[in-house]
């Protein structure tokens, strides 16, 4: 098993703490993290992108000249793609670009992103994590005294204290133990999580 240090709010250390290999231990799978962020980047897109193809775009309802005799090459419509104004050729469409992972890819691909973190040293545990009050102040003390900078901080329910008090730093966000995803892990560069964190990941995705 994984042996991390643990850490209270002042960032000194205060023991040691058992990860499980089942999450915190597996063989990283590069393909399958790559896969979960381009589908979780994929299904955050709107796909809300329109422009009018030449049946679409008004005007153009007759013919700009005669056929033969002008001198000019011979066209149908104003509203023609090469024309100004005129309509685009394969102009995109509302669309769905999202697509489906299996859930065991999905696990596979948590556990490798986790994995990856503790291989790497930059995921800490904390003993617990509790605020008195909404205050950024206070938990950018706590970031501070782990010298931490660009982090996930995940934490075992939803304390609105230190949700709320995190929202305005920049670079860090908060996330509960069962709605952790790849993206967010691979993105911010320290993972931040809480000893009942850890256990409650444990439960989830053993």
């Amino acid at each position: 098993m994984a042996n991390v240090s643990v850490f209270n709010m002042e960032g000194k250390e205060v023991g040691k703490l058992e990860l499980s290999d089942a999450v915190f231990g597996v063989t990283v799978n590069e393909h399958l993290v790559h896969l979960a962020v381009v589908q979780h980047l994929a299904n955050m897109r709107q796909g809300t992108q329109k422009a009018k193809t030449r049946s679409e775009v008004s005007g153009g309802g007759r013919k700009p000249w005669r056929q033969k005799g002008t001198g000019h090459a011979r066209q149908g419509s104003i509203r023609a793609p090469q024309w100004k104004g005129g309509g685009m050729v394969f102009a995109p469409v509302p669309r769905d670009y999202s697509f489906k992972l299996n859930r065991k890819e999905k696990r596979a691909a948590l556990k490798s992103a986790l994995t990856s973190r503790v291989n790497e040293e930059k995921l800490l545990v904390l003993d617990e994590l509790k605020l008195d009050e909404i205050k950024t102040k206070n938990m950018q003390k706590v970031l501070d005294n782990l010298k931490v900078k660009k982090a996930i901080v995940i934490i075992d329910g939803d304390d609105q204290n230190i949700v709320m008090s995190a929202k305005n730093i920049p670079n860090v966000i908060t996330a509960s133990a069962e709605m952790i995803n790849v993206y967010d892990i691979m993105k911010y560069s320290t993972v931040v999580m809480t000893k009942a964190a850890a256990k409650k990941i444990e439960e989830v995705y053993a």
